[in-house]
């Protein structure tokens, strides 16, 4: 069934400040739940159903090492029951560093006259698709700096020229964007180019926090950034990505503004953010950030496993900015998407790879720097089903109609098969002949595991049709 996204006008009610800083306070103020309230809460959740803030809140003031664990395992079990065992797979690329704002922990700040500032040429952009391609990417996330330069005809022509770019069999199948906010206009713009996801993070959803910050330039404007993917909604945008940067401020305060802001979104439009982020503070050259809030390791794992629990049907994603040990538990029981193959200096997909990374190059330090391949590779080992799929945003399964499959947990029933085809897709034509072994192998486990006999019939067939020459085959 072909789906086709709504454009929404943006109610009044949508316009006015949703978070409220004084109301999540109170709510971090709330006693520590005793053993038979968090017990509760989880039934809850592992019945699929959306937690109240109050139940987040009780969530996040629980720090009995018992409680925790039980909070990690619940999530373990909640991500297997509505994603499966499969990984999305992207790539981030970097498309230009100017930036007129001076976020005071960004290695971009317009005060860091360090900073080799770049924006890719056409010619340049075109050798980063390809040598992507070449690895056997299928979905990328733009990212750029905030400067009049990157207005939304320039996102929509880069956006256009990574979809027009063919390489050997490869092609880039989904494109997802990270940057500045833009008005109604700039987003009907930039939809129009066929892009997937939007994303907009608030940082921190504290206000003083976030004006400390943000000292000068258009992303000081705390209620612009926290509104923009209202006006991406009346711009017909209906996929949308959330987040926070946690080591701003409390991170208790945070993961209940990402559930508040995701409240605001179900209220309004009946939708929930597709993806939400959480990257943690990093190194950056140039940067000031008070290590007062800077969250540890302990604490990361928890707060993801929550989220997983308070918005059981949202995509998580966690990039190469955390090490390879801190992504390997997380994703037991919380993410479900993650970059692999990444490089973050703008132009260093087609180069020779550089001896170190480059801070004055970069908007902050990676610490998994594997191959795509060597990340597959693991995943298989671990029995994940890593995928490249696209195909629900193609056929504008998105915004409420994904809700419509995600919520009641169908996701299994495209995502799975999908996962498959394109992992098949990806060990023909990528990958070494030690993990193209693993991967039939898995792809095979999976296919004894399906339940519907009709749906495994025919991905079977679409997954010989494959073998014989055919690409992009998806239900």
């Amino acid at each position: 069934m072909k789906f086709t996204p709504q454009t929404y006008r943006i109610p009044d009610e949508a316009m006015k400040p949703f978070i409220d800083a004084d109301e999540i306070h109170e709510f971090m103020k709330r006693p520590k739940p005793d053993f038979t309230r968090v017990r509760e809460i989880l039934d809850r959740s592992l019945n699929k159903q959306r937690l109240t803030l109050e139940e987040v809140a009780d969530l996040v003031n629980t720090d009995d090492p018992v409680l925790i664990d039980e909070i990690k395992a619940a999530a373990r079990t909640l991500k297997e029951r509505v994603y499966g065992n499969r990984i999305v797979l992207f790539a981030p690329l970097y498309i230009g560093n100017k930036c007129v704002n001076n976020c005071k922990y960004c290695g971009f700040r317009i005060d860091n006259s360090g900073q080799i500032r770049t924006t890719l040429t056409e010619t340049q952009l075109v050798r980063e698709v390809e040598a992507l391609e070449e690895n056997g990417q299928k979905r990328l996330i733009l990212v750029y700096g905030e400067h009049p330069e990157y207005n939304a005809d320039f996102i929509a022509q880069t956006v256009r020229t990574v979809y027009s770019v063919k390489k050997g069999r490869g092609e880039i199948r989904r494109v997802n964007i990270n940057a500045a906010p833009l008005d109604v206009e700039g987003f009907k713009t930039v939809k129009a180019s066929g892009i997937g996801t939007y994303q907009v993070f608030q940082e921190t959803y504290h206000p003083e926090t976030y004006a400390h910050y943000h000292p000068s330039g258009p992303k000081r404007n705390f209620e612009w950034r926290l509104t923009s993917l209202d006006r991406a909604m009346e711009g017909g945008i209906d996929d949308l990505g959330i987040g926070a940067l946690f080591g701003l401020y409390d991170w208790r305060y945070e993961v209940l503004a990402l559930v508040r802001h995701t409240n605001h979104f179900e209220a309004v439009y009946n939708i929930g953010p597709h993806t939400i982020s959480f990257p943690r503070i990093k190194a950056a050259a140039g940067t000031e950030v008070d290590p007062k809030y800077l969250v540890s390791d302990e604490d990361f794992v928890r707060l993801i496993a929550i989220l997983r629990l308070a918005v059981p049907y949202t995509g998580m994603i966690l990039t190469a900015r955390e090490p390879e040990r801190i992504r390997r538990e997380a994703m037991t029981f919380g993410v479900s998407q993650i970059d692999g193959g990444t490089k973050l200096e703008i132009g260093s997909y087609a180069e020779e790879k550089h001896e170190s990374q480059n801070l004055n190059r970069e908007q902050f330090e990676i610490n998994d720097s594997r191959s795509l391949n060597e990340i597959i590779d693991e995943l298989l080992d671990q029995g994940y089903l890593p995928s490249f799929c696209t195909g629900c945003y193609r056929v504008g399964r998105t915004g409420e109609h994904f809700m419509e499959f995600s919520v009641p947990g169908f996701i299994k029933r495209y995502c799975t098969p999908n996962a498959m085809l394109t992992l098949a897709e990806y060990l023909l034509d990528y990958a070494p002949e030690t993990t193209a072994e693993k991967g039939w192998k898995v792809i095979g486990e999976n296919l004894s595991r399906m339940q519907d006999p009709a749906t495994e019939k025919e991905t079977r067939t679409r997954l010989e049709r494959i073998r014989n020459g055919e690409r992009d085959l998806f239900f």
